[in-house]
């Protein structure tokens, strides 16, 4: 091995291969702290050419690869097994070209998620994609795991929000796809196969995303419901009384909140009187009506609103978004939980609620759920743990039955396990009690054809 690290020194520069475990510390062990890998080296390439030298080497030398961009997943997904070559893109972080009347922008893989929405801020324009990690994720692990966030109701989720990539192929050979197309019917839309593939079939390195206008105007309003099934019938009467300017709608328990209250300084209750269910939702308008009085007028006439708090200004609806935001990093600081990232059609959701809690209580009594997300879409976060620190050592060792528990009601409902995490190691071997035979084998069809020699990121999603 000490060949192949030597070539890529020559290729990339002997700075930007790093080999000391004190050097590499921070690129090996997951956000969660859950999963603690080793690497060959961690290499840093600063440009597609020499991304693509790096895979080409790699694949002389047969040696394994995992990409890695800001290193915030949830699944393992960038966390090497043992052995690769790991290989970061965060110098891959420019805006290559911004297009207002095209309302696109073309970034680098490492671009930061918040540098991109400020790029196009900065131009004028919206890019909607947000999560609670913008900060750190980049663009590239964002499209590799299909990621979702607040607004996905209204824009669409990372795949949806692409029109075209740029991608280093498993043999080294670079794949331009860069087209700010709308329409391109020329064939297998090949982009989609790189999008939510975890970098298992080859490595995004950039992309054309799209843009949209700036909205004039926001309502933004905490409310508390009555229950889960409240929450989507809000939902149901907000997009009936405002259509399309319903942009974000979250759920959130009060243990989730709770959680954010005793973790993070400066958290405030939003509401006079705590409730078991509450919601986050905003509207946004790009013409001069006035949300506020859209979104009054529905909540008025809602069932099952208990409470609610209108933000009168952009400090109170951020300190509201701050509570939602940091739900993730309360849970950290809190300790180890399992956490389920579910999909079920939006109709489902109470009673995927309804059955999860009651199976869950029955197989671990006394356990403490952390419900919240997107109802919007039908994408909840359902995660579990114990108060006490023995006791969750003791519901974390049991991990595989829980899974089964909630994953097999989500099933059953027509959801998926994975709605905006991706399966990395955390799911890649219980994707396969849901998924039927054929669509297995058709991707590992796939896989096999791009990547013959498996070394693209071994070990997670098949």
């Amino acid at each position: 091995m000490s060949d192949l690290i030597a070539a890529l020194r020559g290729a990339i520069g002997a700075t930007q291969v790093l080999t000391s475990a004190d050097d590499m510390a921070a690129y090996l062990t997951d956000w969660r702290g859950r999963y603690q890998g080793d690497a060959l080296c961690v290499v840093r390439p600063g440009t597609t050419e020499e991304v693509a030298q790096v895979v080409h080497l790699c694949n002389e030398a047969k040696v394994a690869m995992v990409p890695q961009g800001g290193n915030t997943g949830l699944c393992g997904g960038a966390t090497p097994c043992g052995g690769e070559v790991l290989i970061s893109l965060a110098r891959l972080n420019r805006v290559r070209a911004v297009d207002t009347d095209n309302n696109t922008i073309t970034v680098e893989a490492g671009c930061t998620l918040h540098a991109v929405q400020e790029a196009a801020h900065a131009a004028g324009r919206l890019f909607p994609l947000s999560i609670a990690s913008e900060g750190s994720a980049t663009i590239g692990g964002c499209l590799s795991t299909n990621a979702g966030g607040v607004q996905v109701l209204r824009y669409g989720n990372a795949r949806e929000l692409s029109l075209g990539i740029e991608a280093v192929l498993p043999d080294g050979r670079v794949w331009n796809g860069l087209r700010g197309l709308r329409k391109d019917n020329t064939g297998y839309d090949l982009k989609h196969l790189f999008i939510g593939a975890e970098g298992t079939l080859g490595l995004i390195t950039a992309a054309v995303l799209k843009l949209f206008p700036l909205p004039r105007r926001r309502a933004t309003a905490w409310v508390a419901v009555a229950s889960p099934a409240a929450a989507v019938s809000l939902l149901t009467q907000l997009r009936s009384d405002c259509g399309d300017a319903v942009t974000a709608f979250e759920l959130i328990s009060a243990t989730a909140l709770e959680l954010v209250m005793r973790h993070i300084p400066g958290s405030r209750q939003p509401l006079a009187a705590p409730a078991a269910w509450q919601v986050l939702l905003e509207l946004s308008e790009f013409a001069a009506n006035n949300p506020d009085v859209e979104l009054e007028n529905s909540l008025a006439k809602a069932t099952g609103v208990q409470d609610a708090i209108l933000a009168q200004n952009e400090s109170q609806r951020l300190a509201l978004w701050r509570l939602r935001e940091n739900i993730s990093e309360a849970q950290k600081i809190e300790g180890f939980s399992i956490k389920h990232d579910i999909a079920v059609p939006v109709s489902r959701i109470a009673e995927f609620v309804a059955a999860a809690d009651a199976a869950i209580e029955k197989h671990f009594p006394g356990v403490r759920v952390v419900c919240f997300g997107h109802v919007g879409d039908g994408n909840l976060h359902y995660n579990l743990s114990m108060l006490l620190g023995v006791e969750n050592a003791g519901l974390i060792a049991r991990s595989h039955e829980a899974n089964l528990v909630v994953h097999d009601i989500v099933h059953s409902l027509g959801g998926s396990i994975s709605a905006e995490h991706g399966l990395g190691q955390l799911k890649r071997d219980e994707i396969k009690r849901y998924k039927s035979e054929t669509e297995m084998e058709l991707m590992q069809s796939i896989k096999h054809v791009l990547d013959s020699h498996g070394l693209m990121n071994p070990g997670k999603m098949l």
